[in-house]
C-alpha cells in the first residue's frame, strides 16, 4: 500500500496534467526541416478516471483516518 504522501504526490501530478490538458489542449504538433514532430498528450477522462480513484484512496487511506462504512438493509420491515 502506497503511504498517504505519495498519493498526495501523484494526486497533485494528475491534477497538473488535468489542468495542462485543459490549457493546452491534448496533443500538438510541429515540423520542421521535413521532420513531422507530434505529441499526444494523456486522455482527459482517463486523467479524471484517475484523479477520483485517489481521491478515494486518500480518503479511505488508515493515515487519514479513513475507514470502510457499512449499512444494513431492512427487508420487510423487520431486523
Amino acid at each position: 500500500m502506497s503511504t498517504l504522501s505519495e498519493l498526495k504526490e501523484r494526486l497533485a501530478l494528475y491534477k497538473e496534467t488535468e489542468r495542462r490538458i485543459l490549457t493546452d489542449g491534448q496533443s500538438y504538433g510541429a515540423g520542421t526541416a521535413g521532420v513531422d514532430r507530434h505529441k499526444t498528450s494523456a486522455n482527459l477522462a482517463q486523467v479524471q478516471s484517475q484523479i477520483r480513484e485517489l481521491e478515494q484512496q486518500i480518503a479511505m487511506h488508515p493515515e487519514a483516518g479513513g475507514r470502510l462504512s457499512h449499512s444494513s438493509a431492512v427487508f420487510g420491515g423487520r431486523r
